[in-house]
């Protein structure tokens, strides 16, 4: 009986502080089971990269890749971080290094209705006996984020047939890299029995034995690196008789004392590269504070309506995790006030509509103030509070204004916000009455620093900041 042993890793998430322990499993573990026999196969299934690190964002993800070449991995899919967390040109360059195949079914150039150049819709792994696997590589289709950066995001089941028909007569099992959630993973398996396996991630879930869906295993590692995962699959000839799943904490595996070094020096390498990048100078400090309106967010606000051209907007005060102080403004204090991976949206409500958001937003307000948001791109502590430019809602009244003016019922308003406010469950209004158009394809805090470089420019006179 042969033996083939997957080992997974998914979402990552630029956690690098677990990255030697899990390279030095993955290749000691490698050749033990190839000792034994077996034939090992090594897998990623994206959001390996995170712009929440330092060296993440200073090398656009490259440096991420240069990690993931130094394990063997013989095919790997991407996340969203990868797929929206990028310009069309950094994603189009992200692999360029890579010394392994990107397999994505679902994501085509809108120009060329092609796949990108980077990716193949499938990857045939053979075994030392012959035994062939194909590797399918799916990502969470958002058309909202997708588009704007001149991509098509489609959903499994208008890709999956036609990738089935390609590969069934080609191996002997099919495996699916899933960066597509848990309840689409159980989906799935219900309705393409002809997928053997499917390794999932984006919902972050731990299946610490696997699940089995009718005939599909579904196998899953949890986040940033807290496990890797490992399939085993049992073949007899060309025939699949068994397979099962478990998981390895990394907080189990070996350690040695130059882990620490390396892991800082990561972190270190980041912010070096990120000082360099001078923007702006600012005549006096920008205060943030969570508890209310501060001059930091009320640039921030100005600075998403000039890059959204709108009039309006509004920000949650938990975006800024620290004051800017007087003087040189640097790519890495903003990467470290304002981490998260965010879009901005431009959100247009009826009058009506508009008075039910800031309802809605009032109240939450105080259950939000100090409630602490879990992922959605969200890297700070808590929500804080939401701050407005441009428009306002008293409370009492129950009126909204909108420019200074009364807000009416029927007329349409526009503003300006970021994609979290769309993702987070507290403010339903935006999702389901609201207008919504991507701006792309900057982030909040590269939309910031653009701002700071036009009205607080390097090159200024002394006496204006003196």
């Amino acid at each position: 009986m042969e033996k083939i042993v997957l080992l997974h890793t998914n979402d990552l998430h630029s956690h690098f502080e677990h990255w030697p322990k899990i390279r030095r499993f993955l290749a000691q573990r490698k050749k033990r089971l190839e000792q034994e026999g077996a034939t090992v196969f090594q897998l990623d299934l994206g959001d390996f990269v995170d712009r929440s690190h330092p060296l993440t964002e200073s090398t656009n993800g490259q440096f991420n890749i240069q990690l993931m070449n130094q394990v063997e991995y013989d095919a790997v899919t991407i996340g969203n971080n990868e797929g929206i967390g990028n310009s069309r040109k950094e994603l189009n360059d992200l692999y360029n290094q890579a010394d392994f195949p990107v397999v994505l079914g679902n994501i085509y150039d809108e120009k060329t209705n092609q796949l990108p150049k980077w990716a193949t819709p499938y990857k045939i792994l053979e075994s030392s006996k012959g035994f062939k696997l194909a590797v399918l590589g799916l990502t969470a289709p958002f058309p909202l984020t997708y588009h704007p950066n001149g991509w098509s995001a489609l959903s499994p089941d208008e890709v999956l047939p036609d990738l089935i028909r390609m590969v069934e007569k080609k191996a002997d099992a099919i495996v699916l890299l899933s960066h597509l959630g848990i309840q689409e993973d159980r989906r799935l398996a219900e309705r393409f029995p002809e997928i053997d396996v499917i390794i999932g991630a984006h919902t972050h879930h731990l299946l610490p034995d696997g699940e089995q869906v009718h005939e599909t295993l579904l196998a899953a590692a949890g986040k940033y690196g807290y496990y890797v995962g490992e399939i085993t699959l049992r073949i007899e000839a060309t025939h699949l008789l068994g397979k099962e799943a478990t998981v390895h904490p990394t907080s189990e595996m070996f350690e040695q004392q130059k882990d620490a070094d390396e892991i800082q020096s990561y972190l270190e390498q980041g912010y070096q590269q990120l000082k360099g990048q001078r923007i702006a100078r600012i005549p006096h400090s920008l205060a943030q504070s969570w508890e209310e309106a501060n001059p930091l967010i009320e640039i921030a606000l100005k600075a998403i309506e000039a890059y959204a051209s709108t009039t309006s907007a509004m920000l949650n005060s938990g975006l800024f995790l620290a004051s800017l102080p007087k003087g040189i403004v640097t790519a890495n204090q903003l990467h470290q006030i304002l981490p998260h991976p965010m879009h901005l949206i431009r959100v247009t409500l009826s009058g009506a509509d508009l008075v039910r958001l800031f309802q809605e937003i009032t109240k939450n307000q105080g259950f939000l103030k100090n409630y602490p948001i879990l992922g959605m791109g969200f890297r700070g502590e808590v929500f804080g509070t939401v701050v407005f430019d441009g428009m306002s809602y008293e409370r009492h009244s129950k009126k909204g204004y909108y420019a200074g003016k009364p807000i009416i019922a029927t007329k349409r308003y526009t503003f300006v916000t970021v994609d979290h406010f769309l993702f987070i469950p507290f403010f339903p209004t935006i999702e389901i009455a609201g207008e919504i158009e991507m701006v792309y394809p900057d982030f909040l805090r590269r939309v910031t620093a653009k701002y700071l470089e036009k009205h607080y420019p390097l090159k200024i006179k002394k006496d204006i900041i003196d």
